[in-house]
């Protein structure tokens, strides 16, 4: 798990990640833009299968909303396109419109961003001065807590709580707009993905690897003796009564302070560990009383 500095893009990290760790097979779960900093969660080797089910964690920010001016790309990386006159809005205003922001909402993704719209990627057509229509889409804020930056009038501490695929600068800007201006996010940190936070990441040169097991500790957990590993490991279909389930299903222990996790213990999916508490799969509900594997990971010697 790296702390990414400003000014590299999340594909910077890993081409860099390639060459300490001496391996092709890195990939990231949570693209950061560039001049965001913060917990980037790295996969190596067979455990970028795994990915996927990071990407879905939610994650946690930091960072300033600056009040009054609108930018290209909605953060401090565009260029200004319109300055309002919002001296006349105080905390209070700002706290309120925040309030109306926490919950299941939709956004409309921003141009400069990796969304995909009719086989292109949203920066790339952006590069080219098109923009396009973009629909809408569901997410969730669980907290939307802002505080005026004290000695920088019109500039409030964002910290914000978030469902996976939420843009930050997107809530910048319709806060802004909500109260009758406009606005842009600035000095973005990232601070959880997940139960990993700051505490644990590190500089990409001194990246340290984890347990795959490890990779998916947000995710409810089934261990299952040797006779059942080796059908899990050849993923077959298997009945929920294989597993124990409903009864059988472990919630982890999470860290105080965690984010509500994407998953329903009693549905999936599970990570699957042997006796010894390795990764074997990862299972979901499929049709009827049956469970399938999501992802099977390979052993060591045959990654």
């Amino acid at each position: 798990m790296v702390d990414k500095d400003a000014g590299w893009t999340s594909h910077d990290v890993v081409a860099r990640a390639r060459k300490v760790l001496g391996t092709r097979r890195v990939g990231h779960a949570g693209t950061l833009d560039p001049g965001a900093t913060g917990v980037l969660v790295l996969g190596v080797g067979r455990v970028t299968r795994v990915l996927r089910f990071l990407s879905a964690l939610p994650k946690s920010y930091v960072g300033e909303i600056v009040l009054g001016v609108e930018t290209t790309t909605l953060d401090d990386q565009g260029e200004v396109v319109a300055r309002h006159d919002m001296a006349h809005v105080g905390p209070e205003d700002v706290a309120r419109a925040a309030t109306g922001l926490v919950g299941h909402i939709e956004q409309v993704p921003p141009m400069v961003s990796a969304v995909s719209v009719g086989g292109r990627r949203l920066h790339e057509l952006a590069r080219e001065g098109i923009e396009v229509e973009r629909a809408a889409r569901p997410v969730t804020v669980h907290r939307f807590d802002v505080t005026p930056v004290p000695g920088a009038p019109g500039v409030y501490r964002a910290e914000v709580e978030c469902s996976s695929g939420t843009y930050v600068r997107v809530l910048a800007a319709d806060l802004g707009a909500a109260l009758g201006g406009g606005a842009h996010l600035r000095a973005l940190r990232r601070t959880a993905v997940g139960s990993f936070t700051l505490a644990e990441a590190r500089p990409v040169d001194a990246v340290e690897l984890l347990a795959p097991a490890t990779a998916l500790r947000d995710y409810p957990s089934l261990v299952v003796d040797d006779e059942l590993a080796v059908a899990v490991g050849h993923g077959k279909v298997l009945p929920r009564t294989a597993f124990g389930l409903p009864d059988g299903v472990v919630v982890p222990t999470r860290p105080a302070g965690a984010l509500p996790s994407p998953v329903d213990p009693r549905e999936g999916p599970w990570a699957v560990l042997d006796r010894h508490g390795a990764l074997l799969a990862v299972y979901q509900c499929h049709r009827d009383a049956t469970v399938k594997p999501a992802m099977v990971l390979p052993p060591p010697d045959q990654a």
